[in-house]
């Protein structure tokens, strides 16, 4: 048998992981043929078929996946290995892949991985941003962004940036032609942007006071799904938006949106760093870790 390469097992996992040569190729940064020949190359060696392959989607063949779910754990702990030997260097270095949903992205992950950039100069960030709850262990991640409650118990967490609130905005267009609603349930008078998420359930608006909590399942003839596709919308002038106040507050202050109801909408939880509890941190995780620590959020606001 002729000598395999390690880094071709490494690709080998990253297309299954993928689903495909392509999002592997991208996550990589390398040509979907380069990909192919590396893998052609290993299935050649070893004298047998790894992957299932058609013209909508790859996946394993069944010595394929034996062979995945021992290479798993062995990359593991050679990317363990690395790590602890990255400990010894003086500076932080390699790249740090993060998983988290557009807003956390957009608002703090974002600001806070520029300026963390700034400081550890030979560190890589790799943002993938992404709603769907996943394995970040097993989709190789170093850390990944979520709300509290959809953590698994082996998680270390956290807090990221300030509590977060939901704002209810409409153009001034929009409000001058059908009114202005002064309760949660004015709203089923008038034109909701309704947005998505990535497993396709609608979002739900949940309202409260501080006494009464009101949860609806917003009523129009616009589904998107994103925030920045329902902000757009609303300033648009096609309807009443339910966007985390982040997105709004710029339109609000230069007039382009008008809140409505305030009084209704509370705080929430904050997003959260999580990383496994199992896994030594590497040296540059390490240096994110202490740096999510002393940032100073409030110069974001």
């Amino acid at each position: 048998m002729n000598r395999i390469r390690l880094d071709s097992f490494d690709v080998f996992v990253s297309i299954v992981r993928c689903g495909g040569f392509r999002a592997a190729a991208l996550e990589r940064g390398v040509s979907s043929s380069a990909l192919s020949q590396t893998m052609n190359a290993l299935e050649e060696t070893l004298g047998i078929r790894l992957l299932n392959r058609t013209t909508r989607s790859v996946s394993p063949t069944q010595a394929g996946q034996r062979l995945l779910e021992r290479l798993t754990p062995a990359l593991s702990d050679i990317r363990l290995a690395i790590a602890e030997v990255d400990e010894l260097r003086d500076t932080p270095s390699g790249t740090l892949r993060i998983n988290a949903p557009a807003p956390a992205v957009d608002h703090f992950l974002c600001p806070l991985a520029f300026d963390f950039m700034d400081a550890y100069r030979e560190v890589n960030i790799d943002i993938i941003s992404d709603a769907a709850v996943i394995d970040i262990v097993e989709q190789g991640f170093d850390a990944g962004v979520r709300f509290g409650n959809q953590l698994a118990q082996d998680m270390i967490a956290l807090p990221l940036g300030p509590p977060l609130r939901y704002a209810i905005v409409a153009s001034p267009d929009y409000l001058e032609k059908h009114g202005h609603p002064r309760t949660p349930q004015d709203l089923i008078d008038h034109d909701c942007i309704k947005r998505r998420f990535p497993g396709g359930t609608l979002v739900t608006w949940r309202f409260s006071d501080g006494h009464d909590e009101i949860e609806a399942t917003p009523v129009g003839r616009l589904l998107v799904s994103s925030a920045h596709n329902e902000l757009q919308a609303a300033l648009a002038g096609r309807g009443i938006a339910h966007v985390f106040d982040d997105y709004a507050k710029p339109h609000i202050r230069d007039g382009r949106l008008v809140e409505l109801l305030p009084d209704w909408s509370p705080a929430l939880p904050h997003w959260f760093l999580y990383y496994p509890s199992r896994r030594l941190p590497s040296a540059a995780m390490r240096a994110f870790l202490d740096f999510v620590r002393r940032y100073e959020w409030e110069a974001q606001a």
